[in-house]
């Protein structure tokens, strides 16, 4: 296990429209010492990457005003941050859902609710690739 002083220069924003989804990733994450951004749907993560610049996002899909996959889409597109890692979050488990997450340049997908074991490694997993970019 990393001690969680490694992983404090790392940013991750969790963007979910449920209170109790963003306060467990707050929880998981900040535990494991990295640093949490909380985001409540597309429109307030947009606003919030400049100041933060998230080493790796975490994005829910259903969300009111500016879904999950315009919000990815909208990262993607964007000249600093189209290489920053964005996980799908969805309580779906479906196939058209990866796919249409693939599709708008999502690098991994989680299903809710997750474990704290499945979020850490996926940071893990993604921060690395990251790093080794």
């Amino acid at each position: 296990m990393t001690a969680p002083q490694d992983n404090a220069g790392i940013k991750i924003m969790v963007i979910d429209d449920s209170s109790t989804i963003r306060r467990s990733a707050e929880i998981f994450l900040g535990q494991a010492g990295y640093q949490v951004v909380l985001a409540e749907d597309g429109f307030d993560a947009l606003a919030k990457m400049n100041d933060h610049k998230p080493s790796l996002i975490f994005c829910d899909i259903l969300m009111p005003r500016l879904d999950g996959y315009q919000t990815c889409a909208l990262i993607k597109k964007s000249a600093k941050f189209h290489a920053t890692p964005v996980i799908m979050l969805s309580s779906k488990d479906g196939l058209f859902d990866r796919a249409r997450g693939a599709m708008v340049g999502s690098d991994a997908y989680l299903t809710k609710p997750f474990t704290k074991d499945s979020l850490l490694k996926t940071v893990r997993e993604h921060t690395a690739q990251a790093l080794s970019k």
